[in-house]
């Protein structure tokens, strides 16, 4: 009888971006969820990418922006964090954590499922 393999987890990749201001309660909260960990030798945890830019966006009738005015372009300082989630489970309890401290009323993000090659 031979040995079964065992397919390897699901990995995502999780990227938002978020005003310098509450980047590190964002980290935190999608950290405490499970993100960030990569399998294998070295427990490392808590891994991601940071960099800075300009994000930019005008609110329509009905919004609420954290910062900026309805009907005016506002662009403002962003960091764009990047990070590996192993598993579906992780990468949605990392979203709803992030959705959780996130500031704006419309967090954006993006979510990438990645082949395992």
């Amino acid at each position: 009888m031979g040995l079964a393999i065992k397919p390897a987890a699901a990995r995502f990749k999780l990227i938002f971006y978020v005003p310098p201001t509450h980047l590190q309660i964002c980290k935190d909260a999608i950290f405490a969820a499970g993100a960030g960990r990569y399998p294998g030798p070295g427990n490392y945890t808590e891994c991601c990418w940071t960099t800075l830019g300009i994000g930019q966006f005008n609110p329509g009738e009905g919004a609420n922006p954290h910062t900026g005015e309805i009907g005016a372009l506002t662009q403002k300082e962003e960091a764009r964090v990047e990070t590996l989630c192993v598993s579906e489970d992780v990468v949605r309890s990392a979203v709803t954590a992030l959705k959780s401290v996130h500031p704006y009323e419309e967090p954006a993000y993006e979510v990438f499922k990645m082949e395992n090659f």
